[in-house]
């Protein structure tokens, strides 16, 4: 819970300066925040992730567009990316190398079969795509004011991924307590499907 809190940091910091002041000094205070985060870490020698590197780079990028250029287009602009970037890493790294990002993270807690492990990446991929354009609707349709979107940015996208992690969870309890006896091969970090 305390790295689930960590990691939410900026994006919490993000909300509290946007209801006190505007997107610009939200934006501003998500970059400095995620910039602490990984001063924090270094400092602390803990272990810094790819997830961290790849946040920071993202709100860098277009946070810095959004307060250089005073245009909120960009950093409505963020989920998205980020959502992409991890999509097509899920993807890219599975069609282009072979290898299964999920079965590696995950690899050594549970065994699947390798189909298994193909539907576990491909869903997450699409959950990343399916949200990254979700938010664009949200930030973009004219249908929402900026407050709404930022709220959707926060609390919505954050509801959506609980509940696809909980669904997850589920198809992988079932599928485990079906295939876990069936297929107790050491896990691999190819794919053969």
């Amino acid at each position: 819970m305390k790295k689930f809190l960590f990691d939410l940091f900026p994006l919490i910091l993000f909300f509290v300066a946007f209801r006190f002041a505007d997107i610009y000094v939200a934006t501003g205070v998500a970059m400095a925040a995620a910039i602490a985060q990984i001063l924090w870490l270094r400092l602390t020698h803990r272990a810094i992730e790819g997830t961290h590197w790849i946040n920071l780079t993202v709100i860098v990028v277009f946070g810095g567009a959004t307060l250089l250029l005073h245009d909120d287009t960009f950093i409505k602009w963020k989920p998205t990316v980020l959502y992409w970037l991890f999509a097509v890493i899920l993807l890219g790294s599975r069609m282009l190398t072979g290898r299964n990002l999920m079965r590696r993270l995950m690899g050594e807690k549970i065994a699947l079969p390798d189909r298994a492990w193909a539907r576990l990446n491909d869903s997450w991929a699409a959950f990343f795509i399916a949200s990254g354009a979700l938010n664009l609707y949200v930030a973009f349709s004219g249908r929402f004011t900026e407050s709404q979107w930022v709220n959707f940015k926060v609390f919505g996208l954050m509801i959506l991924l609980l509940l696809f992690v909980v669904v997850q969870s589920i198809w992988l309890g079932r599928h485990i307590q079906a295939d876990a006896t069936t297929d107790s091969a050491p896990a691999k970090d190819t794919d053969a499907s």
